[in-house]
């Protein structure tokens, strides 16, 4: 009697553990986002920010420094090999309303990236739009990975201040032009989902 109550027990149990489990996957697809559609944007904007690395020679011009390498570098340049890997840079860059390095600053984006990658260009950026115009006071704060070969990388918008305060939403960034290891312009395409 005592192994036939024991049996139906393991039968209970084996049966309540395929039913619950079951249930469970179903709830805990981990795309439980794709059963709501994403809120509609509550702003878009578009900025172009540009970066020009010291190098040595144009301490007139640079926005940015390079302040860590890999051992022995030489931080004046970028590591020729290994795609940049190891090298970080700080950056105070202007950013305009299109993609002129001349028109009117509507800010400074101020931050840091990093060369995360041996096997192929990729960084890792984190920093802040700090705007000070008549159209926007505030900042945008950004970080994230950056697969700087892919045309369109999204980038998080964690938070913000002044008027975009608290702000979520994703950055869309490409590469708008290049010069060797000296320049690059970002065209940053900001659409936000949190506003306040």
């Amino acid at each position: 009697m005592a192994i036939k109550n024991h049996n139906s027990a393991v039968h209970l149990g084996f049966l309540w553990l395929v039913v619950s489990s079951t249930v469970l996957f179903q709830s805990s697809d981990g795309h439980s986002w794709k059963k709501y559609p994403l809120p509609k944007p509550c702003r878009n904007l578009v900025f172009y920010f540009h970066d020009v690395i010291y190098n040595g020679l144009n301490a007139e011009n640079a926005t940015s420094t390079l302040v860590g390498a890999p051992h022995g570098a030489n931080l004046t340049l970028l590591a020729g090999k290994d795609n940049h890997f190891g090298d970080m840079a700080v950056f105070d860059d202007p950013i305009t309303l299109d993609n002129n390095f001349h028109s009117p600053p509507v800010g400074r984006a101020q931050g840091f990236y990093f060369y995360d990658m041996k096997n192929t260009f990729s960084s890792w950026l984190g920093f802040t739009f700090v705007l000070n115009s008549t159209d926007h006071r505030g900042t945008i704060t950004f970080g994230g990975a950056d697969p700087i070969l892919t045309k369109h990388r999204d980038i998080s918008v964690v938070g913000g201040t002044g008027d975009f305060l608290m702000s979520r939403g994703i950055a869309t960034v490409s590469t708008d032009a290049y010069e060797g290891d000296v320049y690059f312009r970002l065209c940053v395409n900001i659409t936000l989902y949190e506003c306040y």
